[in-house]
């Protein structure tokens, strides 16, 4: 198990940005998936809390097979997918992954959102406090971002926000701007295969970092097509772009019968409640790649295949430097 916490602060305030990740989540989905892999939503509604009131409950299947590589695609099937669940009492969200090929792997996501520069040590509870972690900052601004992801219409340092004159974020930025929120994030990845599971967490923890960093960039850069939105607006937006996402995917029943586990209540739930997140999407390391000196079996089972995805759907939709604060060690 490898246990992170990531802090991301936004020019932005916490009631701002309450509307602002709905958005930034159902419009990267969208853009994400295509031709019968991406995001498909399975479940988005209302869901209460004993503890913590009333949320939001979403799943969504994050289908990779294209990102596997070429020796793994021949012996997993097409229906390959990452379940995300989520549970949003915003401020406090908690997302979790788990993936239908690799039943010892998972990544869980603890979130909370205050008013400040990433300046609260003790956020999460004791128990979270007392496990060993790194602290890591993330600067939206200064940090760099995988080059096939950069977009200058949604780099911080060019942009500036017609609606809030916020933007052209410098170096340092985090010290002065007016308003700040922060984005605290405890992750942890569990990858229990014995001489694979180092390698692979600190691998999923870079994945994660990125998509965090470019998940609050486009959150930012997309700020004056979400500000002036009201929840039930950003909700109507989340769903007419779930339909569209899901038709552009191409959502068929699978080949193969997957029963469904309905969900719990919360009261039975191991972790708490939470929230959504930003889609998994990367290419497999190149550390799981089968040795050259390895006999291969003859007997590996060929690719499922399911129908050609429909017709693609398209929707109107509206219309990284490093940081200044390296990932540094748990102070005392």
């Amino acid at each position: 198990m490898l246990l992170k916490e990531y802090r991301i602060c936004m020019p932005l305030t916490v009631e701002e940005y309450k509307i602002g990740q709905l958005y930034m989540i159902s419009k990267h989905s969208h853009e994400q998936s295509d031709r019968g892999e991406g995001v498909e939503v399975v479940q988005n509604e209302p869901f209460e809390d004993p503890h913590h009131g009333n949320g939001q409950f979403t799943e969504k299947r994050v289908y990779l097979n294209s990102k596997l590589p070429s020796w793994a695609r021949a012996v997993v099937p097409k229906i390959f997918y990452v379940t995300e669940k989520a549970w949003n009492y915003y401020p406090y969200t908690i997302t979790e992954y788990t993936c239908s090929f690799l039943p010892k792997f998972s990544i869980h996501i603890e979130t909370k959102y205050e008013d400040n520069k990433g300046s609260n040590d003790s956020i999460f509870d004791s128990e979270a406090k007392d496990l060993e972690r790194e602290v890591c900052f993330i600067d939206i601004a200064c940090d760099e971002i995988p080059e096939r992801y950069y977009k200058e219409s949604e780099d911080p340092k060019h942009f500036k926000s017609e609606k809030t004159g916020r933007g052209q974020l410098r170096e340092g930025w985090r010290d002065s701007h007016q308003p700040i929120m922060c984005s605290y994030k405890l992750v942890t990845v569990k990858f229990e295969v014995w001489g694979l599971q180092t390698r692979v967490e600190q691998f999923v923890h870079k994945v994660v970092r990125d998509i965090l960093l470019i998940g609050h960039r486009q959150a930012f850069a997309w700020v004056d097509e979400w500000y002036d939105m009201t929840m039930d607006e950003v909700r109507e937006f989340e769903r007419a772009t779930q339909e569209a996402t899901n038709k552009k995917i191409g959502v068929f029943p699978p080949a193969i019968s997957i029963s469904s586990i309905p969900l719990l209540p919360s009261s039975v739930r191991s972790a708490p409640s939470s929230a959504p997140s930003t889609p998994l999407s990367t290419d497999a390391p190149e550390f799981l790649s089968v040795p050259k000196d390895r006999p291969r079996k003859k007997s590996a089972p060929e690719t499922l295949t399911l129908p050609d995805p429909e017709k693609k759907a398209t929707l109107n939709l509206p219309g990284m430097h490093s940081s200044d604060k390296p990932c540094r060690p748990k102070s005392e």
